[in-house]
């Protein structure tokens, strides 16, 4: 009787009672279910972070979460139909018909697995969502309690009362955990078969659903597992699982979905370490048209320049009103060998491309005008390296020129004459003013800050470019949507608008640049380029009436560039950009601000008939206007005279020849805006039937020779037509790590 009593079902009100009991015990656990379908979406979390552009659009997706890889929300709309049958057909084959519990499937269960841990069989899709949805509900590693089975029972039909089926299955398809650190279908058809999830085909649909089954089975289980689940979905092809265990054991171990991917990592990964309450969903201020073609376009010219020794390229455009960025290119990707590296943010030598500034303050301060004449011609500055000799972009000098064409031709020497009118320290605070934080003062860079000794980025240095585009106000950048920062007037209006007038002008650019360079738009821009040392980095800075852009070309490394000039470099980019956000849209010259005026000017040498440029139409800060401009016969060259031989007198008498220039003891730099095959030092000497000798060999003949710069220290002699020496200096030209090219 014992052994029949152990066996006995049990007491039925006994039964009742204790199910009873569970029951309010359930109750009590289960909280998942009061949550509606809205709130579950609504709190539903990403493990990436999503950059959007301005109207929504999808830039760039950052994974963020390590934790666990969760997809996008895929609605039920977007699931493959194979998928949603696969699905329902192996987990629950009447969910269309139960109210949350299949009572079919628990009545036809024994009783003795109707409450141990292997009752996956009568486990409906809406209790394993229960499951999901709730912390107390879930399965540990030892199975659910009776208590959390009856409270996962009591929740799936709470479920059902407030949810609709096709709601069910999308929050299931989207919550359920898959395989290792997948959870959720969009994290699975990414992942596994490199697709969105309604692409999913019969074949794929299969292993996903043997997946929910046993998440982390071994690939035997899985491959069996999704060859019954695909007899379930072609009872006739049952001979495509013949090649199921290859096609499972390349899904297993593929892993298609990239941590990051899209067209703006730099600004993602930006955003996504200062995003406040670590949003997964970020709208920039971008424009994903604009952004595309600035990254096809960038990583095009980037290729072309390949045998130059050029990598990387960045690129920023700003909305001049706002300080919107509408496009920011930090590398040229998969081409650089430091593609994380944002070249938008990271400091480098900006060239002549701080020129525009100085001549904006020299007007300013009323020490010059667009007019005023400057001479360009060989200098000697003395700094504490030694003697500073800057030269040109072509192998000459132009003599006495204007403002205009100084600045306009990117001209190195009247740069440097500005600059010490100026004052290095006072130009520094100017830069500072503009949002250029350079970090030393203006007497550690020296006359050199004239041609961009220091460092900045492109991202600085653009919006500085945007304050002269904005009559000398700036204000900061931003990259999230929102009210403009107020701005400050950073520079004097009508300088700002002298400077841009003249950049914009392609005849003061002619004379280094032609009348039909790169450089000359259809529409009104203003522009500039530079080149820093060794032809490191390449730039150009312009704007037009609503936009500002900045191009820098260069390598990430620091490595020099081969032969890159101004035109060559970052122009082909930037006019490229400028041109696709002008295709409709007009830009016109600004309106002139109070207190600047127009006048005609004439240029002429006092000492002979010749003009020095034509005649024109010029603009001035009022009050500092005049109708001519002439150099008397008295306006000599700052040139360096007496030089000292290494001969001395011979005999009592004075040498028969002698060097005037350049004076021993010279230190010359080579200049980093110029390609530096192109640059020449002019050597003149006194005498008759003269020959140069460089370092022991013939270099020319006659008073005067151009000699072609390259570093190190070298002997310059002069000799008569015997071969004996005359005189000679010794000299050093600093510049090393400049690479020729070999054509």
């Amino acid at each position: 009787m014992g052994h029949r009593h152990r066996h006995a079902p049990p007491n039925s009100n006994t039964f009742l009672q204790r199910v009873a009991i569970f029951l309010l015990a359930a109750c009590t656990y289960s909280t998942g279910a009061a949550a509606t379908f809205n709130e579950v979406k609504a709190d539903y979390q990403s493990s990436d972070t999503l950059i959007l552009d301005r109207h929504g659009e999808l830039l760039h997706r950052l994974r963020t979460d390590a934790t666990v890889r969760r997809g996008q929300w895929v609605a039920l709309a977007d699931v493959s139909p194979a998928l949603r049958t696969a699905l329902v057909l192996s987990e629950d084959k009447r969910f269309y018909e139960h109210s949350g519990v299949d009572w079919r499937a628990v009545s036809a269960a024994a009783w003795g697995n109707l409450w141990n841990t292997k009752t996956r069989g009568a486990s409906t899709i809406t209790m394993q969502l229960a499951g999901l949805m709730d912390e107390d509900l879930k399965r540990s590693s030892g199975g659910r309690s009776v208590v959390q089975k009856l409270g996962q029972t009591f929740s799936a039909q709470s479920l059902e009362r407030g949810w609709r089926k096709d709601q069910i299955l999308e929050a299931y398809l989207n919550l359920v955990p898959f395989r290792g650190e997948l959870v959720g279908i969009d994290a699975l058809s990414q992942t596994l078969f490199g697709k969105a999830a309604h692409g999913l085909d019969n074949r794929e649909a299969a292993v996903a659903a043997a997946l929910v089954r046993a998440p982390n089975a071994k690939e035997p289980q899985v491959v069996q597992r999704a060859c019954s689940v695909m007899k379930t979905l072609e009872p006739a092809g049952a001979a495509n699982c013949d090649a199921m265990d290859l096609f499972v054991a390349g899904a297993l171990q593929r892993r298609d979905y990239a941590a990051s991917e899209g067209i703006a990592p730099h600004v993602a990964s930006q955003l996504a370490r200062s995003s406040a309450n670590n949003a997964h969903r970020i709208t920039t201020t971008l424009r994903a048209p604009l952004q595309r073609f600035a990254v096809q376009t960038l990583q095009t010219h980037v290729r072309e320049l390949a045998g130059r020794h050029v990598e990387d390229a960045a690129l920023l455009v700003l909305d001049n009103a706002t300080g919107e960025v509408l496009a920011w290119v930090g590398s040229s990707g998969p081409l650089s060998n430091a593609a994380d590296v944002d070249a938008v943010t990271a400091l480098r030598q900006p060239g002549s491309t701080l020129k525009p500034f100085l001549y904006a303050q020299a007007i300013a301060e009323r020490r010059i005008t667009a007019a005023s004449l400057l001479e360009d011609s060989a200098t000697q500055i003395q700094t504490t390296g030694g003697l500073y000799i800057p030269q040109n972009y072509d192998r000459h000098f132009k003599g006495w020129v204007s403002a205009r064409t100084a600045l306009g031709a990117s001209l190195n020497v009247p740069a440097v004459r500005t600059l010490v009118m100026v004052s290095p320290d006072a130009f520094q605070k100017q830069l500072v003013r503009l949002g250029l934080p350079l970090k030393e003062s203006g007497d550690y860079y020296g006359y050199s800050l004239a041609l961009g000794s220091a460092e900045v980025s492109l991202l600085n240095l653009t919006n500085a470019y945007r304050a002269l585009a904005n009559g000398g106000r700036t204000s900061p950048t931003t990259l999230l949507p929102g009210k403009a920062a107020p701005a400050i007037q950073a520079l004097d209006p009508r300088a700002a608008f002298i400077v841009g007038d003249i950049l914009s002008d392609p005849l003061a650019r002619a004379r280094t640049f032609g009348t039909d360079s790169v450089l000359a738009t259809r529409f009104w821009t203003a522009v500039k380029t530079g080149t820093s040392k060794d032809m490191r980095d390449n730039w150009a800075l312009g704007y037009s009436q609503r936009y500002t852009v900045g191009v820098w070309v260069g390598n990430a490394s620091g490595a020099p560039m081969w032969d890159v000039s101004g035109t060559t470099g970052a122009a082909p980019i930037w006019a490229a950009v400028m041109n696709f956000l002008h295709a409709k849209q007009p830009s016109r010259a600004p309106k002139p601000p109070a207190g600047v005026v127009q006048k005609p000017v004439q240029f002429a040498s006092a000492d002979s008939a010749s003009n020095l440029e034509a005649a024109r139409t010029e603009w001035f800060v009022d009050g500092t206007q005049q109708a001519a401009f002439a150099m008397d016969s008295g306006a000599a060259r700052a040139m360096a005279t007496g030089a000292r031989g290494q001969k001395g007198l011979k005999n009592g008498a004075a040498p028969t020849a002698r060097i005037t220039a350049p004076t021993t003891g010279t230190i010359i730099a080579l200049d980093p805006d110029i390609p530096p095959n192109r640059q020449r030092l002019t050597l003149q000497a006194e005498g008759s039937n003269l020959r140069w000798l460089m370092d022991g060999k013939p270099l020319a003949k006659g008073n005067s020779a151009q000699w072609a710069l390259w570093p190190g220290r070298h002997v310059v002699q002069i000799a008569d037509a015997k071969g004996q020496v005359l005189d000679e200096v010794r000299l050093e030209v600093r510049g090393a790590g400049v690479r020729m090219r070999h054509e």
